[in-house]
């Protein structure tokens, strides 16, 4: 029985060797803005964020990482 054949690339592309090889996703090659969450959060564990007529609460867990909620 002979396996079935795929095609395949010719030009395979290599992964990229780090995050930060890769420009963001729908990027075009500008750097998005950034903001340390210390001066985001300004000593505070969660903040409010209103975005088109919602509410959002970004918040600091126990462990250090982000929780947004609706």
């Amino acid at each position: 029985m002979t396996s079935p054949s795929y095609p395949t690339r010719k030009d395979p592309v290599a992964p990229p060797t780090s995050a930060q090889s890769r420009p963001p996703v729908g990027s075009s090659g500008k750097s998005n803005p950034a903001i340390d969450s210390k001066a985001l959060f300004a000593g505070h564990r969660e903040l409010v964020i209103l975005h088109n007529a919602d509410r959002y609460v970004l918040r600091i867990t126990r462990q250090g990482k982000l929780i947004l909620n609706k």
